[in-house]
């Protein structure tokens, strides 16, 4: 679970920080007062979150390349419709 930081104790804290996300794989919130404004995480969990992305931005296009002929508005309509099904059946 990520720990949450102020931003004033990043700046202070820095090193042990970063000792901290690179050696135990520690995340942590920054915070702006209670504001969260960033997100510290270690590089592997940061590339693997990219390649996440890229693979699911590669299927929602695929998604889109077959959905071109139907209007945004008709799929939107059936996703809704099925969602209420399903919730009637559950």
């Amino acid at each position: 679970m990520a720990k949450e930081l102020t931003a004033l104790t990043v700046r202070g804290n820095l090193g042990g920080i970063l000792e901290e996300v690179y050696y135990r794989g520690q995340e942590f919130i920054i915070k702006r007062g209670k504001k969260p404004m960033a997100v510290l995480v270690s590089v592997e969990e940061f590339e693997n979150f990219k390649k996440q992305r890229d693979t699911d931005m590669a299927l929602f296009d695929k998604i889109r390349s077959k959905t071109k002929a139907h209007p945004s508005t008709r799929i939107k309509d059936d996703v809704d419709e099925a969602v209420k099904a399903v919730r009637k059946g559950a």
